[in-house]
């Protein structure tokens, strides 16, 4: 599966699955109002920032090979550690990775993490971390089984009303 750094031209379908996977992955977490409101649109103009950005963060989108037109069907976004707690200059975050519905379970979520993971170690990161929604037991079974852990950090995110406990997960990039 093909996987690339995100251009500037791939704000609109990134933010196209930034808010497709947040309607599927945490319907039932977040009101469904507000999840029905989410606007790609709006998501676009934050991805054009953020990849217009000189210091931004890494962004990675994958690829369907399938549709023959280069399709964005994921994305993983990573940077150095900003959550507090960890060390910026060893510990670097994955601070998104999202995929559409229709490939969840095909292997581009692992090709994400792992593309992820590269990205923090050729950036001379020796430890990744990131927050995952304690509700969210489809995401920590996927960390978990791509060799990442819970560490007992708990934080609270409060999104349209409803406050959540987020896990912190962790992982030793390399041996």
């Amino acid at each position: 599966m093909p996987i690339r750094e995100a251009l500037l031209q791939d704000a609109a379908a990134v933010a196209a699955v930034h808010v497709r996977s947040w309607q599927a992955a945490y319907r039932g977490l977040f009101p469904q109002s507000y999840l029905d409101g989410l606007d790609v649109e709006e998501r676009t103009g934050v991805w054009e920032a953020r990849l217009g950005a000189r210091e931004g963060p890494t962004v990675l989108v994958a690829t369907d090979p399938r549709s023959g037109d280069g399709r964005v069907v994921g994305f993983s976004c990573v940077r150095a550690w900003s959550g507090g707690g960890l060390d910026p200059a060893t510990t670097g975050e994955v601070a998104a990775l999202y995929t559409v519905p229709e490939v969840w379970g095909t292997g581009v979520g692992r090709g994400l993490v792992d593309a992820s993971v590269e990205a923090l170690v050729a950036a001379g990161f020796r430890e990744g971390a990131l927050w995952v929604l304690a509700g969210n037991a489809r995401a920590r079974g996927f960390y978990e089984a791509a060799g990442w852990r819970a560490d007992g950090a708990v934080a609270q995110d409060t999104t349209a009303g409803r406050t959540l406990d987020e896990l912190r997960y962790r992982r030793r990039l390399f041996p």
